[in-house]
């Protein structure tokens, strides 16, 4: 497997890196989409999401990473047995190719053991390998139509269902979607843009100094890459640690009603559909919040939260250009001061 760049050596994309924090949190927040301009490390911080994932505990030997203290969510093989033999894994960030195919991705026939052995026996594709774990799509806004259906039945129920070459398999499949692209070369269906929690729009930097401190520690990550990893082991060691540290404490972080309130009021205000938003915004300041160590969700929780949750959600005013993640902060501010 090839070195990923370690993501507490990622500078200048402060949005991307704290949204992508949150769903290690509490992945129920509904993932991260990462847009913006080629060449921004959208790609790079997501490959590095690994550094901050503690390892999980699996079923040793199931295709799909059954967790064995929650029979009734497990495969149905795992949940015909009695005493499972676990092991420690790391959480798997799996890429989905932009050109993959259907079989690839939901799983399919085995056809070397069908040929040679006579078996009909499944062989599982990238969603099993994603389950507990993260689902990255590169250029996501180019992904076929008829996989992006697929995406959304999946992500919704929790489980894929292939029925074919008289196969008929249902397993887990709960996992969170990462996904990144440019916009000036298509745009996402909205059936699939409101599936994913949080939205993060990255600019290039247009600070000199800035510019510099990113080419030189990639030129250095380019030299040796086991060896900057390694230099940057103990930060990323204090990362996790801060991550598994919040997640423990997520549980304990009160949400008051003037707070839940305050929520619905803006999604109200800005004219979101359905409820999702408010679901949003409620997991991801709390996320925030254990972050920070507050046992209390705060107005400057959803201040920072409020642009992410809530700007791919917006309907388009062709008579207000202005950014959505303004929008957002402007009805906000104006919220908060009444």
């Amino acid at each position: 497997m090839a070195t990923t760049f370690p993501f507490a050596a990622i500078v200048g994309q402060d949005d991307m890196t704290l949204a992508i924090q949150v769903v290690a949190i509490d992945p129920s927040v509904g993932g991260v989409l990462v847009l913006g301009d080629r060449g921004t490390g959208k790609s790079t911080a997501v490959r590095a999401l690994a550094d901050l994932l503690p390892p999980i505990q699996v079923v040793k030997g199931c295709p799909y990473q059954c967790d064995p203290t929650k029979a009734a969510q497990a495969c149905a093989v795992c949940q015909t047995q009695n005493k499972l033999p676990t092991e420690r894994k790391p959480v798997s960030v799996v890429d989905l190719p932009l050109g993959a195919t259907e079989d690839r991705i939901v799983g399919a026939l085995d056809l070397e053991k069908a040929l040679s052995q006579g078996i009909k026996e499944f062989s599982p594709g990238l969603l099993a390998q994603a389950h507990r774990g993260f689902l990255y799509i590169d250029e996501v806004n180019l992904l076929d139509d008829h996989l992006v259906d697929l995406l959304i039945d999946v992500a919704a129920s929790g489980e894929n269902l292939v029925e074919r070459e008289g196969l008929s398999i249902r397993h887990p499949a709960k996992f969170v979607l990462v996904g990144s692209g440019n916009p000036e070369e298509g745009e996402l269906r909205p059936q699939l843009l409101d599936r994913f929690g949080l939205s993060v729009q990255v600019k290039t930097p247009q600070d000199v100094a800035l510019r510099v401190e990113v080419i030189k520690r990639r030129d250095a990550f380019d030299k040796d890459p086991a060896a900057y990893k390694a230099q940057w082991q103990g930060e990323s060691d204090k990362l996790q640690k801060r991550i598994v540290k919040a997640r423990k404490l997520l549980n304990a972080v009160v949400v008051d009603d003037d707070m839940l309130t305050l929520c619905a009021r803006l999604c109200q205000q800005l004219g979101t559909d359905g409820l999702r938003a408010e679901l949003t915004l409620l997991r991801a300041t709390r996320a925030l919040a254990a972050m920070q160590g507050s046992k209390k969700v705060k107005p400057e929780h959803l201040r920072t939260i409020a642009p992410l949750a809530l700007r791919h959600r917006l309907r388009r005013n062709p008579l207000d250009d202005t950014d959505s993640g303004e929008r957002v902060n402007r009805c906000l501010q104006d919220m908060l001061a009444a």
